[in-house]
């Protein structure tokens, strides 16, 4: 089978992309007939990969597909720093420890989508971290703080008088100079990313390297709809959290938030996309029946067919059907007499026995499958089955 032409790979590769700089320049990096290096850079500020990331991960993998090499870059040292992208105030800065902690954990998850055959991993203190104080002026010397000064973040904060650190100004510059030691020829990140990716680019001008092409993927809206999708805010779903929780995320999105998923985090077609959501339209699809499906696909995705359709069962059984899961928690009864509140907080329904207090008399507590709020408990002399919410245990009599 022949090699796709230069032509059919930009159309690949521009599928799902917001930006491309510039078409002209990959077109003539394609023609040089080698693999181009494609690189994207992660910092290990949280411990978990969420589908925010994964727009970016699956054009990557689109590259490799094509044979081209991707570098995932772990960026320990510029974590230290802290991003400033899109941030009212400056970052409180990481530890050492939390950095390669949360680093160890992205080298496992990053192969969920990436094939580790076709991987670099690659982390930017091999580079960043020998640098000598006189490196850091020459490397400073090579861009001017009013350039730094027209990122968007940078002037409004400057615009309200909110502290801008002097290491914040660096962070760009140390992002930049990535793309130089690892002579990129494409780096990617999401559109919020333009500035630093621009600045690697002209960095490398500055090198005499050929200014590496910049493409940047949209952000993926959180659970909310409204802002990106990020842990800090709580709108995300892990890719590394259990198919049951996950399943039942995606299935809180809107319905309008539903087909930019499906745009974002599908190998679907727009013209595809476009046909479900006039099925919905007219009444033939139940937009229901579609989310069942995004969920049952992003579940697979990152645990496997068997454990999709066993979240979709779990769904079913314990929220259509509000009967008891089947994966329940048993624990044994522990010495908290006949009291309900301390029992909640014992086995961690409640986050405290006030907590408990709070939830019984609110009527969110079910045992046995009868609503109480008494703060003693029923007389039994079976097994427990205790509810608060969406949470389940068992306590053996």
């Amino acid at each position: 089978m022949a090699p796709p032409s230069v032509e059919e790979q930009i159309v690949y590769l521009k599928k799902g992309l917001a930006e491309l700089i510039r078409e002209e320049d990959l077109r003539e990096r394609l023609a040089l007939g080698r693999p181009l290096r494609v690189k994207a850079g992660f910092d290990p500020t949280a411990p978990d990969l969420h589908l925010g990331h994964t727009v970016l991960l699956r054009k990557m993998k689109h590259f490799q597909e094509l044979g081209h090499t991707v570098i995932f870059l772990i960026g320990d040292i510029t974590g230290l720093i802290g991003d400033p992208t899109g941030r009212n105030l400056t970052r409180p800065p990481m530890s050492r420890e939390e950095i390669k902690a949360n680093a160890e954990t992205y080298k496992t998850q990053v192969f969920k989508i990436l094939d580790p055959e076709k991987t670099e991993i690659r982390f930017n203190s091999e580079w960043l971290e020998p640098l000598q104080f006189i490196d850091v002026i020459r490397l400073c010397g090579r861009y001017t703080v009013a350039r730094l000064l027209e990122r968007d973040d940078f002037q409004k904060r400057y615009r309200e008088g909110a502290p801008i650190s002097v290491h914040e100004l660096l962070y760009p510059l140390a992002q930049g100079y990535d793309s130089v030691r690892l002579r990129c020829d494409v780096e990617m990140g999401g559109t919020d990313q333009k500035f630093n990716l621009l600045v690697g680019r002209e960095l490398q001008r500055d090198y005499e390297q050929p200014p590496q092409i910049v493409a940047t993927t949209p952000l993926l809206e959180g659970l909310d709809g409204i802002d990106k999708m990020s842990k800090s805010k709580g709108n995300y779903i892990g890719i590394a959290e259990p198919p049951k929780v996950m399943f039942r995320k995606v299935l809180q999105i809107s319905d309008e938030l539903m087909y930019r998923y499906y745009e974002l985090l599908t190998s679907d077609s727009l013209a595809e996309i476009a046909q479900m959501k006039a099925r919905h339209a007219r009444g033939e699809q139940n937009p229901m029946e579609s989310k069942f499906e995004l969920a049952r696909r992003i579940v697979g995705d990152f645990h496997g067919a068997a454990a999709a359709a066993q979240a979709r069962e779990d769904f079913r059984r314990e929220v259509q059907q509000h009967q008891v899961p089947a994966d329940i928690e048993t624990l044994p009864m522990p010495d908290v007499g006949r009291r309900a509140d301390k029992l909640l907080a014992h086995i961690g329904l409640a986050e405290s026995v006030s907590d408990a207090v709070r939830k019984l008399k609110a009527g969110a507590v079910e045992i046995n499958g009868v609503r109480h709020s008494g703060l003693v408990l029923p007389a039994t002399n079976g097994d427990l089955t205790i509810r608060v919410g969406k949470k389940w245990k068992r306590v053996r009599a």
